[in-house]
């Protein structure tokens, strides 16, 4: 049966195969290819690229900005991470609880909405009615409550910017992962709840004993895709610091950005694709560890439902 459809199946994979090799394998390959080499822009020919070995990988690594960027980035995957995976399990578990079915649709849609909404309409909603010094929601709640000096503070000022901008960003960010734990928690059969019910268990028994290690491979999931989406930060840095680079809001894809387009207003950063190719690398080879990483520590067992 495979060997009389082998044509049929050759003829309808074509496309998608061509589609992989164009749009994602040939960009990779080249742009691993190019943080090899002396590249000004990255429409320069072959012919113009100068081999450069490693040495665009030694001078990110000796670039203060780009450090910045990598202790900016660690603290928002480890920081951010931690504040969005509890909230995300807190909020799934207590609607998987016996919450009525259409009270969990309406506070899954509402917890879900912000992630809906661009990432440029939410930045510039937190910036402008929500830590703006004048008229912000964070300066008339303080003022109402008699807290006059949190009121006045710049929230998207040197200091407190990044924190900000990390509050922002995980607001949004709540609502995705806490459906995928919700998605796992679903999964649990029933049986298992009533029976721990009945020994007596009481609800955090029920939840170390039952829920967690059901929802070890979701919460893996739910790590990688955090991963990913951070390595990939790249909008807010932009809208808390529009301007020029900022040590506060600075990310490996906002330093790329530069090196690559020359973004910055002050013109003081000299086009350089060679090594923001890689830094295309060193972030694809670090989502690559933490995927490994977190399949050796947070493992299955091999729990059947």
């Amino acid at each position: 049966m495979l060997r009389k459809n082998k044509p049929m199946i050759i003829i309808f994979l074509t496309p998608a195969v061509f589609c992989y090799l164009a749009v994602f394998l040939y960009p990779t390959l080249r742009t691993f290819v190019m943080s090899f080499f002396a590249v000004e822009s990255v429409s320069d020919s072959l012919s113009d690229w100068s081999f450069n070995g490693v040495g665009n990988y030694i001078k990110i690594f000796t670039t203060p900005m780009f450090l910045q960027a990598m202790k900016n980035i660690g603290r928002l995957w480890f920081w951010g991470g931690a504040g969005v995976m509890f909230l995300a399990l807190l909020l799934a578990v207590i609607l998987t609880s016996g919450v009525p079915a259409r009270l969990k649709v309406f506070y899954r849609s509402i917890i879900y909405l912000p992630n809906v909404v661009s990432a440029v309409a939410m930045g510039t909603m937190w910036i402008n009615y929500v830590y703006n010094s004048d008229y912000g929601l964070l300066h008339n709640v303080f003022n109402a409550v008699g807290f006059n000096d949190l009121s006045k503070v710049l929230w998207t000022g040197p200091g407190t910017r990044f924190w900000s901008m990390l509050v922002a960003y995980c607001f949004g960010m709540v609502g995705y992962h806490m459906l995928i734990f919700m998605s796992g928690i679903e999964q649990i059969p029933a049986d298992y709840y009533e029976a721990a019910y009945l020994e007596g268990c009481n609800p955090w028994q029920r939840f170390v004993n039952i829920t967690l290690p059901f929802l070890r491979g979701v919460i893996r999931t739910n790590i990688v895709m955090w991963t990913v989406y951070t390595v990939g930060f790249f909008v807010w840095g932009q809208l808390f610091s529009p301007v020029n680079l900022s040590n506060d809001t600075v990310a490996p894809m906002n330093y790329m950005y530069e090196l690559v387009f020359g973004a910055s207003s002050s013109a003081s950063t000299i086009r350089d694709s060679g090594s923001g190719a890689a830094i295309g690398v060193v972030m694809m080879f670090l989502v690559i560890i933490i995927f490994f990483s977190t399949e050796r520590i947070v493992k299955n067992d091999d729990i059947e439902m």
